[in-house]
């Protein structure tokens, strides 16, 4: 089932702030699409690129909080581009377009853009490489990764970046290796992770991390984000982010 036969839910992102419809089964989007944005340093008036936008929840939290941002989403499935693009015109969010295309097949002609073009990229790409396949197509196909996928989506995303731009990725801790060797072989070299910790002293399960475009720095790890308090809820800190659209700082 794709976005066009499925049922769309109507929902909100950012406490309220952003309007956000989805479908209502399959792949859905959690807090990673929100924690994505908050670590892109964009500031009004920069362009940024996403890749697999899926119904745009990250390119919306950051044109929430940067204004006059103008950001583009590459998106493989049509009916999910499709409602990425209406949720931008719902959020009035004009300086937002998005595209249909897949990071692991070769641009069509004319694509990606030249370097410079983007000042700012980001995905939220697929992490699992084994066990039980989902039985829904559009949830496999937004989880799974094949054998060189953090490589492929790395390289070009970044492709269009200025120097010194930012290429930021959230994702599975399991599969941080496999992410940092990506950003190294796309030319984003001085690598900044930011754990995010599901409680306090629980190991962190998700990690933002972000290279810079010909940086040439050492690896730094942060001191992460505790997402929630033990009687439940979310902390202060995760509050503010998810929904307060406050920025976390890599």
């Amino acid at each position: 089932m794709n976005a066009t036969e499925a049922a769309i839910s109507d929902g909100m992102l950012l406490g309220g702030r952003v309007r956000h419809a989805q479908p209502l089964a399959g792949h859905r989007t959690g807090l990673e699409p929100v924690l994505l944005a908050a670590a892109v340093p964009a500031r009004p008036g920069e362009r940024v690129l996403e890749g697999g936008t899926g119904s745009g929840a990250a390119l919306l939290c950051l044109a929430a909080r940067v204004p006059g941002l103008r950001g583009v989403g590459l998106e493989r499935d049509p009916a999910m581009a499709a409602l990425a693009r209406a949720n931008a015109s719902a959020n009035g969010f004009d300086g937002l377009t998005v595209r249909e295309g897949d990071l692991a097949m070769p641009p069509p002609e004319g694509e990606p853009e030249p370097p410079g073009a983007f000042d700012h990229a980001l995905a939220n790409p697929p992490w699992h490489g084994a066990g039980t396949a989902s039985p829904d197509p559009g949830r496999e196909a937004a989880k799974r990764a094949a054998p060189g996928l953090f490589a492929l989506w790395a390289c070009r995303l970044a492709a269009p970046l200025r120097h010194r731009g930012t290429l930021t990725l959230v994702a599975a801790a399991a599969v941080l290796p496999a992410c940092l060797a990506a950003l190294k072989e796309a030319g984003c070299g001085s690598p900044a992770l930011l754990p995010l910790w599901p409680l306090t002293g629980r190991p962190a399960r998700l990690v933002l991390l972000q290279g810079v475009k010909g940086g040439h720095g050492p690896c730094r790890v942060l001191p992460g984000l505790v997402l929630h308090k033990a009687g439940g809820g979310f902390t202060p800190e995760a509050e503010a982010v998810l929904r307060g659209g406050a920025a976390l700082v890599l």
